[in-house]
């Protein structure tokens, strides 16, 4: 088990180091360049400010100098400045943000996996009849709809013609302070009913699926018909053997989940207007901002390697011939 973890610890930080490489060059090879915003539309701006401003922010080096200096800092948890006017640690202003981004995407994960899970259940009991039917198309239309679709329709239906939920922002701006505690709780709720909806809409349709799927497999096991033969009852069947042994290849996805929902950030938190990492990170990439964007791909790729690190930990303790098939 020991070396089984090794070995997945050091695929982890190799893959790291590769993800941080190629990020690094393809940000600094796009087209135009963090000072652009700055001098290109500034008649004043003299070549020799220019130049100046260039060596302030080390951007007259080598780009493998400049990727060694950001690595070395990076890994103490210092990803430089902002290059925004305000000149801020990137640090600092990913900590503001990131509990808020965290937030969210526990309320959308909690969400998912109590939704999925019935539905996943439901399709494959009831697998053929019209209710998977229906089923299977909601689950389509969840993957072939755009989240930002989605997200200005919930915005105009809701938000501009019925004005039944606000359409930005955490909470309200005027008014707010004055509320009581169960009045703030309400003013929340209805500021993150369309940006959760958006969250979970798409991460139901994919779970319910897999779910699905994998529950109709083991429901042709024999030792379900062996469990139906002794006079188990059916939802006893489903919910304690079924349902348990379903769940396993769901490992994986509970470990990929909040990565790939924190990327999805980027899209509801800006169209929303919510100030999570996600607006940060699309207001980074407008503005070339390289070391939020460095530290933004960073945590997301550290998330990413973490849940797979989990999800083969998981695997592991709950297949033995995963680790033991490790030593041939």
């Amino acid at each position: 088990m020991i070396l089984f973890l090794l070995k997945r610890f050091m695929v982890f930080l190799i893959t790291l180091f590769g993800i941080t490489v190629i990020s690094f060059s393809v940000i600094h090879l796009a087209p135009g360049g963090p000072l652009s915003p700055i001098t290109d539309f500034n008649p004043k701006i003299t070549p020799e400010y220019r130049e100046r401003l260039v060596k302030m922010y080390g951007l007259d080096k080598p780009l493998y100098v400049q990727y060694w200096e950001w690595l070395k800092k990076a890994a103490k948890l210092d990803f430089g400045r902002s290059f925004s006017p305000d000149q801020r640690p990137v640090w600092d202003k990913i900590k503001e943000r990131l509990p808020i981004t965290l937030l969210l995407n526990f309320l959308s994960l909690i969400l998912i996996f109590m939704i999925s899970l019935p539905l996943g259940v439901l399709g494959a009991v009831k697998a053929g009849s019209w209710i998977d039917r229906i089923l299977t198309i909601v689950v389509f239309l969840g993957y072939a709809m755009p989240s930002f679709w989605l997200a200005i329709i919930l915005m105009m239906i809701f938000g501009v013609k019925l004005q039944w939920l606000p359409i930005s922002g955490l909470h309200s701006t005027l008014g707010y302070e004055e509320m009581g505690l169960l009045e703030k709780i309400w003013d929340w709720t209805k500021h993150l009913i369309c940006p959760l909806f958006v969250a979970t809409f798409g991460g139901i349709a994919g779970i319910s699926r897999y779910v699905r799927n994998s529950m109709v497999e083991v429901l042709k096991a024999d030792y379900i018909l062996f469990a139906r033969a002794k006079g188990i009852s059916e939802k006893e069947v489903i919910y304690k053997h079924a349902l348990r042994n379903a769940l396993l290849p769901l490992i994986t996805i509970l470990g990929l989940s909040l990565p790939g929902l924190i990327g999805g950030s980027v899209i509801f938190e800006t169209i929303f207007g919510i100030p999570g990492l996600g607006q940060l990170m699309w207001q980074a990439v407008m503005a070339r901002d390289y070391p939020v964007i460095m530290a933004n791909l960073f945590l997301v790729a550290v998330l990413t390697l973490i849940g797979n690190f989990l999800a083969d930990i998981g695997y592991a303790l709950a297949d033995p011939r995963i680790r033991l098939g490790d030593k041939h």
